[in-house]
């Protein structure tokens, strides 16, 4: 499976590259109800797209961060405050007596104002780092879809919820973020063939246990590790990663746009280090075949993903 992707989470790359135009009202929608309690995990440097709006509808969209962001800086100064009283009271205690509980104390309080700091520090950061477009399980990014002849973004999360499914959906099926190609016509055949979408990928990362990756059995008094690997391909480009989505609509009004990552077997390399599923990046000239399917000719669909480009996944320990 695709843990996690580092993506183009700027729309107006897309725009720029592809020429396609940008669904400024799902953002909007989105932005929206984020604002109002939602649990929308979206990647800074999608907030970052909009810094400096154009339209009327981007400026509102700025608004809704801005205030977003100062809710949260509000929250994390709350359990700052919160932790270093907390580290105060421990620390008080350890003056007359060292106990168990006062150092558990200290330690935690002692952690969670270290991670307090380091939310503020990245709320109030401006200048984006790599890890700002790396999505998971459950973050937003920019899907190209076709939409009225035409090449749109729109924005999703990764994990799709197909349209028709109880909201316990992502609960009962965790997985749902990756679409494995040998069951496209079986529990993807409501999405193979009807709605594709094109998502920017120039890294991915990968759950593996350690002893895979050092090419050795496990010892006998071994306990197995998980260590994440980052795969980038060499030589080095975008990869326009294959992928299915959905429009699912709720009680109230409610609506979710969500996507999932065509997978399938893996190349050698990645095969090597203990995984078995590897995106499908599809070659530019596809685009508008893949996005824009006939589902009484998957065959032409099949053919796509088998006329993929090829690239050697180079891998590392992910930081």
């Amino acid at each position: 499976m695709c843990y996690s992707a580092q993506i183009w989470a700027d729309y107006r790359k897309f725009a720029k590259v592809f020429g396609a135009t940008i669904s400024i009202q799902d953002f909007v929608r989105l932005y929206w109800e984020r604002g109002k309690g939602g649990k929308a995990k979206i990647p800074k440097a999608m907030d970052a797209a909009f810094a400096e709006p154009l339209t009327d509808l981007q400026h509102e969209i700025k608004a809704l961060i801005v205030e977003f962001d100062r809710a949260q800086t509000g929250r994390y100064e709350q359990e700052l405050f919160k932790q270093r009283k907390r580290l105060f009271d421990a620390e008080r205690i350890l003056l007359e007596k060292t106990t168990k509980k006062a150092l558990e104390e200290k330690r935690i309080a002692t952690d969670k104002i270290e991670w307090a700091r380091g939310k503020l520090a990245d709320l109030h950061r401006s200048a984006l780092v790599a890890d700002d477009s790396r999505i998971f399980p459950g973050h937003y990014a920019p899907v190209m879809v076709w939409e009225n002849g035409a090449r749109v973004i729109k924005p999703m999360r990764y994990q799709c919820r197909p349209e028709g499914k109880p909201a316990n959906f992502d609960q009962r099926f965790p997985g749902t973020y990756n679409a494995r190609r040998d069951n496209l016509e079986g529990f993807w055949k409501e999405q193979f063939g009807h709605s594709h979408g094109i998502v920017v990928v120039n890294a991915f990362y990968e759950n593996v246990s350690r002893h895979a990756v050092e090419h050795r059995e496990l010892q006998p008094d071994e306990k197995e590790e998980n260590v994440v690997l980052e795969f980038r391909p060499e030589p080095e480009q975008d990869m326009l990663v294959a992928c299915l989505w959905s429009r699912w609509k709720g009680s109230h009004g409610a609506e979710l746009l969500s996507f999932a990552a065509i997978t399938d077997d893996p190349p050698a390399e990645i095969a090597a280090v203990g995984h078995d599923r590897c995106i499908i990046p599809i070659k530019r000239h596809n685009i508008d075949a893949w996005l824009n399917p006939d589902p009484d000719h998957l065959s032409a669909m099949y053919a796509i993903l088998d006329d993929r480009e090829r690239p050697y996944y180079e891998h590392r320990l992910a930081a």
